[in-house]
């Protein structure tokens, strides 16, 4: 039992009288241009058919009715006569663009781009990939277009060729139609909220796919749809009438589930037919709360309440913020009606908002600002009827809503969804790091380009890469424009600091290995020495060693300690005795246990910075890194050797600098990270010049360590060009 119309034969030419139903609203100029449309469809048509087998010309005068049916401009229902022209006229469009506007043209254009991208549906890909990557394509679908309207206009064609290809012989062209169907298109007309397509693309696709079901479910309905629809209306018009009777300014809507929805929710729910109580739902719209509630009283009035198929999700909304109340009763007839009952507020944010209907159906993780452009879409579509001018409409569907993400592929036909302008570098880091590191040269859409060339959508992108080696400090100057991504740049950072770290590393393990031959101490272990200097770990000892953070003499002096415990060097010791007490403040100044010290304010010294000690007049010592500019003004004299205790917790204070690129939310996001690391700023000055922010911030850390893990967390921010200490 079938719920769509059938359609005429094949062979037959739509006669004149369609055209002028096909034209009768539109004004005199607009009329002329369908009158053009359509008589160019004819002559290029002629008796072709489409891949489907569909006779041409029949078809793009279905798909043209169907959005006059819809209320779209002339411009919309000219682009759907003429879409596939340029199928069998390459070299129309210039005669498109002069007979029937510039307009038309670029709406028949993006029909060709989204039938590119449309055959990347069907390309073979992983079952862990599959959900995500026709996510990126349906998103591409709506980014590669410029005007919304094309999306429309191929969600008619698609509508037109399965209810051709429903009836066909060939059962691959027919599977492979609804399938199509169901990943890429019903789902873009549920966003879009354009209803009559997405039940019809769903039940179309599922009488394909799932015969046997789709057929029971019709016999189950024992009813026609146009019945299901008188019904519905018959209900609406009393709930209208009741509701005034009460009082109640309510809007009352409805419409039947169709075949679709009723076995999507059979299989989400796990029920049988039997136990749905919402095949036939009506929507009650209210002015406040308190008349949700006095409606419900209505209905229960008029109907007898299904135990246990009530939900009040306004006293307990969904964990989406959905609020509602929801009631099933036995309605005229004897049949099962659920009933919906909301706010006008209630309903927008279920329709547009982070409640919205479509995000629940289809799961998935939410793309907030991608959830929110659909939302503004689904609004102008339902604008469009109050909207009396086609240009000023046309205008609006033109929309900039992706224009800061692209979509770019892999040769393997992978959707990669990137920022506005990235590069071919971007690309490489996107898809691999590795590939990214070893990225030295670019091929967009088979043509060789330079690596900061800027991608566009649908671009299909393939990199070249050496065996080995690493990225170039380059991509690292904005100004050369290598890299848009903030990741990608991040990755690029942290080849170089890793580079650095094993370089530092090297020179580290060179000069620890020299002091313990000199020492004749090569079996001493290097945890062991690590520990006498106050490192966690022997890595740590040796970068700071290669860093210069520590000196040789100090690694001598711990080793001279170690290996003389009793002894004390003539002189003043650099390191102190075993089981001396640390200094007050964690700093330990040998020879002189429990010494006031104080850390010096210009350099702000921290663990593990190499300092050194400067006696003062009555304020004990202060403490200096020993790289402090300062120092070399002291009186030598009066300096003498320090170094870090372990005794003490506490904090030390340090100076950083950041540079970055202004925006809107940098100083918010600089300090996300500083409170998700726990560290607490205790000064922070802000300049900016042109759209070059500088920062100063005063932090208080535990160690030098710590100030490192929070610079290379900075670094990370979007929109950071460096951070460091002063």
């Amino acid at each position: 039992m079938s719920d769509i119309a059938t359609l005429p034969a094949a062979s037959q030419i739509p006669p004149p009288e369609r055209l002028a139903a096909l034209v009768a609203r539109y004004a005199p100029g607009e009329a002329e241009t369908v009158r053009t449309a359509w008589s160019r469809a004819a002559t290029v048509y002629g008796q072709q058919r489409l891949g489907s087998g569909e006779p041409a010309l029949a078809h793009a005068v279905e798909v043209a009715l169907l959005l006059d049916a819809m209320r779209m401009d002339h411009e919309t229902v000219s682009a759907a006569l003429l879409a596939h022209v340029p199928d069998f006229a390459p070299d129309s469009m210039e005669w498109l663009r002069l007979h029937c506007g510039a307009a038309v043209a670029q709406l028949v254009e993006g029909l060709g781009r989204m039938a590119q991208i449309q055959a990347l549906s069907g390309a073979p890909r992983a079952a862990e990939d599959q959900h995500a990557q026709l996510e990126a394509l349906r998103k591409m679908l709506l980014a590669m277009v410029q005007d919304i309207r094309v999306v429309l206009i191929k969600l008619a064609d698609q509508v037109q060729t399965l209810r051709f290809v429903v009836g066909a012989a060939d059962e691959v062209l027919r599977r492979q139609t609804a399938r199509e169907t169901l990943d890429l298109f019903a789902p873009l007309a549920n966003r879009l909220g354009a209803w009559q397509f997405k039940w019809e693309l769903e039940d179309l696709s599922l009488r394909i796919l799932e015969p046997e079901i789709y057929q029971r479910i019709a016999r189950l309905l024992d009813e026609k749809r146009g019945q299901r629809e008188r019904y519905i209306g018959d209900v609406i018009a009393l709930l209208r009438r009741e509701m005034q009777q009460a009082g109640i300014n309510a809007e009352v809507s409805g419409r039947p589930k169709h075949i679709y929805s009723i076995y999507k929710k059979m299989r989400r729910k796990d029920v049988d037919f039997t136990e749905l109580y919402d095949v036939r739902a009506v929507r009650v719209l209210v002015g406040d709360v308190k008349d949700c509630y006095a409606a419900l009283g209505v209905v229960h009035n008029l109907w007898t309440p299904i135990p246990r198929e009530f939900d009040d999700y306004i006293a307990k909304p969904k964990a989406n913020n959905y609020r509602s109340l929801h009631t099933a009763v036995i309605g005229p007839e004897g049949k099962a009606l659920e009933v919906q009952i909301r706010t006008h507020d209630m309903h927008r944010e279920s329709e547009l908002g982070v409640a919205a209907h479509w995000r629940y159906k289809e799961g998935g993780r939410g793309d907030a600002r991608f959830d929110d452009r659909i939302a503004w879409l689904r609004q102008l579509l339902a604008w469009k009827d109050e909207v009396p001018d086609a240009g000023e409409l046309a205008q609006r569907f033109k929309t900039g809503l992706f224009e800061d993400t692209i979509y770019v592929l892999t040769p393997q036909g992978r959707v990669v969804a990137l920022p506005k302008d990235a590069t071919p570098v971007d690309f490489a880091y996107h898809v691999h790091t590795d590939l990214g590191h070893r990225c030295r040269g670019a091929k967009v859409d088979g043509v060789m380009v330079p690596l900061n060339s800027a991608l566009h959508n649908g671009e299909r992108v393939e990199i070249s890469a050496a065996k080995q080696g690493g990225p170039s400090r380059d991509w690292l100057n904005p100004e050369l424009g290598y890299l848009k991504s903030h990741r990608a740049r991040a990755k690029v950072r942290q080849w170089f600091n890793s580079q650095q770290l094993e370089e530092a590393l090297a020179q580290g393990r060179t000069i620890v290995e020299r002091e313990l031959q000199r020492a004749g101490m090569t079996a001493f272990g290097l945890d062991r020495l690590a520990a006498l200097l106050h490192f966690a770990k022997p890595d740590e000892l040796l970068a700071a060693a290669g860093r210069g953070e520590i000196t040789p003499r100090q690694i001598q002096d711990a080793l001279r300690a170690e290996s003389v415990p009793a002894e004390r060097p003539s002189g003043m010791p650099l390191v102190r005795k075993a089981g001396a007490a640390p200094a007050s403040g964690g700093v330990l100044v040998v020879g002189v246990d429990k010494l006031m010290t104080v850390l010096a304010k210009c350099c702000k010294p921290a663990p593990p910075d190499s300092i050194i000690g400067f006696v003062t007049r009555g304020r004990g010592v202060t403490v200096h890194r020993r790289s402090c500019s300062n120092v070399a003004h002291l009186p030598q004299e009066r300096l003498i050797s320090a170094d870090w205790g372990t005794a003490a917790e506490r904090r030390f204070s340090v100076d950083i600098e950041v540079e970055a690129h202004d925006r809107q939310g940098l100083l918010r996001d600089i300090s996300e990270v500083l409170s998700r690391e726990k560290i607490n700023v205790t000064s922070a000055n802000t300049q900016s010049r042109g759209d070059i922010a500088r920062m100063s911030f005063t932090l208080e850390v535990g160690d030098v360590t710590q100030l490192g893990h929070v610079l290379t967390l900075l670094g990370e921010v979007q929109g950071v060009l460096g951070a460091r200490r002063k």
